[in-house]
């Protein structure tokens, strides 16, 4: 175990489960409905880190403040939550990194932006709710990443100092989440890392490519 290391914190979508096929389809949705044909999932998988805004600005061009924004947003939030666990999976070589975390009795948790409306079932229905010791939704304190009250909290409850804690995400507001809250921070390579700064740009203690050098850098077996 890496020294001086007690909890780790990860972020859900792109980091720790694949969401993108089901917020994908989601945004293909909306442009269905309007007789606009498919964007191409390669399109829309950088953009999934920036939630609702970032889908329905990749599949109508609306942006919070425009016109007719909100009631796109709602309507793309309905169709998510209607197939939100259709495709939506824990990626397979994140396994091996929580069972090496419960093996070892690491506590771990997650960090996310989605509200508990929708982290909530897809959480539970992943298998992942018994597992965490921690979950903080994006609801769940006043602020959301980057701001550092989400990972204070969990660090909070999980009884720790922030410093022996990690977070391990897979946008830039995570990366500036984790430094504000005093954490060590994973920038995760195999995410959706939205666009702008290259990953390596972050400024992140760490940046990995695969949840096998996670499994590495964190030194459990």
């Amino acid at each position: 175990m890496r020294a001086g290391l007690r909890g780790v914190l990860f972020d859900l979508d792109g980091t720790l489960i694949d969401s993108a096929p089901d917020l994908a389809a989601a945004a293909n949705a909306l442009r269905a409905a309007r007789g606009l044909e498919p964007m191409p999932y390669e399109a829309l998988r950088p953009l999934v880190g920036s939630g609702a805004r970032g889908m329905v600005g990749a599949a109508l061009g609306r942006a919070p403040g425009d016109a007719g924004y909100d009631p796109l947003r709602e309507e793309f939030l309905a169709r998510y939550e209607a197939g939100l666990l259709e495709r939506t999976q824990v990626f397979a070589a994140m396994r091996p990194v929580i069972d090496a975390l419960d093996a070892a009795q690491l506590p771990w948790g997650i960090v996310t932006n989605k509200v508990h409306r929708y982290a909530d079932p897809v959480i539970a229905g992943l298998g992942l709710a018994q597992r965490a010791a921690v979950v903080i939704a994006g609801d769940s304190t006043a602020h959301s990443k980057p701001h550092p009250a989400p990972l204070l909290e969990a660090a909070r409850r999980l009884g720790l100092a922030p410093a022996a804690c990690v977070y391990v995400g897979d946008d830039l507001r995570d990366v500036q989440a984790g430094r504000a809250a005093g954490m060590t921070t994973v920038a995760a390579g195999w995410g959706y890392l939205g666009q702008g700064e290259t990953i390596e740009r972050w400024g992140a203690d760490e940046w990995v490519d695969t949840p096998a050098q996670l499994l590495d850098w964190l030194q459990l077996p």
